[in-house]
């Protein structure tokens, strides 16, 4: 049975080590992107869109009272463009529905946002207390292995400290 270990070279490990702290700072720069994301998504969903939709809706109502009025004064008027005047009211009715649709899909997709978001953000903090909690444990061990091999792989320095034998330094007669 062998005594002793080869170890040919610590650079593997250094490399490991060294690749292993730039994962660790990618990955955490990575999960406060992504938590960013989902905030910036909740804010967009929850205000953004909301508020954009409510407007579109005003404008197009508006839109849609002067079709109306113009069909009304069209009829009155006993003009032949009533029937583009027709047209312009369905237009803006079509829009004034799409608008009020696409307002109950952003108020819906607020009241679900967080039912799907939030596991998909737990999940992201598990991994962020792995990156954070745990791999810092695994440098640290790298770090402890690398020692004890460079202390393994050292050769011990010879012994100079003035050994002397009993025969040497017993009196003469």
């Amino acid at each position: 049975m062998a005594t002793h270990a080869k170890v040919t070279s610590l650079d593997a490990l250094e490399a490991f080590r060294a690749a292993l702290i730039v994962f660790m700072t990618k990955a955490r720069r990575s999960l406060d992107e992504v938590g960013d994301e989902i905030r910036r998504t909740r804010q967009w969903i929850e205000n953004d869109r909301r508020m954009y939709w409510e407007g579109e809706i005003r404008k197009r109502r508006r839109i849609l009272e002067q079709a109306e009025q113009e069909l009304f004064s069209a009829r009155l008027s006993k003009f032949l463009e009533a029937s583009t005047r027709h047209l312009a009211v369905r237009k803006a009715r079509e829009a004034v529905v799409e608008a009020e649709s696409k307002l109950r899909a952003v108020k819906l997709w607020n009241q679900k946002y967080d039912a799907a978001a939030d596991p998909l953000a737990k999940g992201l903090e598990g991994l962020r207390h792995f990156i954070e909690r745990q791999m810092p444990g695994a440098v640290s061990f790298l770090v402890q292995s690398q020692k004890i091999l460079e202390a393994y792989t050292t050769p011990a320095a010879p012994d100079s400290g003035g050994e002397t034998t009993s025969s040497a330094t017993a009196p003469q007669t």
